[in-house]
């Protein structure tokens, strides 16, 4: 896009670029997002940027009316496969806080003035800029859906001081974190004990229609027992599972109906660090960063393709809460990792209904299982010959999982189209699917749920219930 075709979207409140681009406005100091309710501004004072990092570098501040911070996030990275595409998906997954940048560099094979030099000349914003960016939005939704102690968010969101956070917080919202709180006017209360048995409200925004059905469908049936469950009546079905992340352990659940652009979750963490991380996973395995209008435009011009287009607009291509155990899975099939769980699960030390455990991390199985190929597929998890995280170069992973004893093509194409969330795969090798490029793994779920369903879907939102209807306001 130029600055003139987005002008054009910000005059017309397109809410389809909402993520893919910010605009700022020289007279006013803010910057909004496209579909921004607010009187269009003369194009002479308005500034795009391609991050909202790079508007926070450029001095202004978040819009209070349109929060250009919870819009979803651009779907080019989610396609890209070079340096900065991988980049932006591992900033996403928390790296730059857990490890700075010299770790994020080191998973890129690069220097860090290399990331840095990159970043800046795409984006506008290096990686400390663009992670400080993320670390403010998971404090506001901390500040709004918990009743936690402002000292314990600053640390939680990943700021390294609590002076830091009120800064950052300052310079991004125009607010003080206790205004910011007040502002959301939940009377929050009961200290951090409360906070996290009442888990966190979210809203995980996308963009476009969303065929959350046949999503729900498809995650209900490969659900593994102990780590996930599907409860409740198609259209208002939910969707829970455990997680692994850095620094503990956690439990997602996830509605299914919902009456807006986003779908209703709940986060219960054992580590709040890990609030940032455990969204981008559970947007992953949503698909939630996905340009459905650009895939099912160009889908829909297949005339093979068309009618499910059409039955089923927004159809998304699921990714994986966690790719290793995704791995596994694809190896192993749904009853063979429900074995594992029950000999090697981690069991949560304060058990959820039926969710009891957490998926066994490829260590302890390389050292007790005795399959060959599933030992070996561990093992090189485990010691990182394989490595399956946010920012792996999937080209790269295809070939090592090709090395390894019992692992075939379609297992190892499976593998990159739900663990590495590669938006073009086709696993099994579909006559014509050439045509379907770059858009192949959303092509393939149309097939496979035309071929379950053969009937049209209901709606893809269904009404909320009262209990969607009290939930929080924020959007992750």
């Amino acid at each position: 896009m130029d600055d003139r075709t987005r002008y054009e979207a910000v005059s017309s409140r397109d809410a389809r670029f909402d993520g893919a681009f910010f605009f700022a406005v020289v007279t006013t100091g803010i910057y909004c997002r496209p579909s921004c309710p607010a009187v269009t501004p003369k194009r002479a004072n308005v500034r795009f940027y391609q991050t909202a990092a790079a508007a926070q570098a450029g001095g202004f501040r978040a819009c209070r009316r349109c929060r250009p911070d919870a819009v979803p996030g651009s779907a080019e990275w989610n396609v890209r496969a070079d340096a900065v595409g991988r980049a932006m998906r591992l900033i996403g997954d928390g790296v730059v806080d857990r490890e700075g940048v010299p770790g994020l560099a080191g998973r890129l094979g690069y220097s860090a003035r290399q990331v840095q030099r990159q970043l800046n000349a795409e984006l506008g914003a290096g990686p400390v800029a663009l992670a400080r960016a993320q670390r403010s939005h998971t404090a506001r939704v901390l500040l709004q859906t918990t009743g936690l102690p402002v000292t314990e968010i600053a640390f939680a969101a990943g700021f390294a001081s609590v002076r830091q956070f009120n800064d950052t917080i300052r310079r991004i919202y125009a607010r003080t974190p206790s205004a910011l709180r007040a502002e959301a006017g939940t009377g929050l209360g009961g200290g951090r004990g409360a906070g996290l048995r009442a888990g966190i409200p979210l809203r995980l925004a996308h963009r476009g229609p969303y065929a959350a059905g046949a999503l729900f469908d498809l995650l209900g049936d490969g659900a593994v027992d102990r780590v996930e469950e599907m409860a409740g009546e198609p259209g208002r079905r939910t969707y829970r599972r455990t997680l692994r992340l850095p620094y503990g352990t956690g439990i997602a659940a996830v509605d299914e109906g919902s009456p807006g652009p986003w779908l209703e979750a709940r986060i219960h963490l054992t580590d709040l660090r890990d609030l940032t991380t455990a969204v981008q996973r559970l947007r992953r395995l949503f698909d939630l960063d996905a340009d459905p209008y650009a895939v099912d435009e160009a889908l829909a011009a297949d005339p093979r393709l068309a009618p499910l287009v059409a039955a089923r607009p927004g159809l998304r291509s699921p990714g994986a809460a966690d790719p290793e155990e995704e791995a596994v899975r694809a190896l192993v099939g749904r009853e063979g990792a429900a074995e594992l769980v029950e000999r090697y699960g981690k069991v949560l030390d304060v058990p959820c209904g039926a969710l009891t455990h957490v998926f066994p991390e490829p260590g302890v199985l390389a050292g007790a299982v005795t399959d060959p190929a599933l030992r070996t597929l561990t093992a090189a998890l485990a010691d990182g010959q394989l490595r399956l995280d946010a920012g792996a170069d999937r080209e790269e992973a295809e070939r090592a999982l090709g090395t390894l004893p019992g692992v075939d093509r379609r297992t190892a194409a499976l593998i990159r189209m739900r663990a590495l969330g590669d938006p073009d795969v086709d696993p099994y090798g579909t006559a014509g699917a050439e045509r379907w490029r770059p858009w192949r793994s959303y092509a393939v779920r149309h097939l496979e749920t035309a071929a379950r369903q053969p009937q049209i879907s209901a709606p893809s939102h269904a009404p909320a219930t009262s209990r969607q209807a009290k939930s929080s306001t924020s959007t992750a």
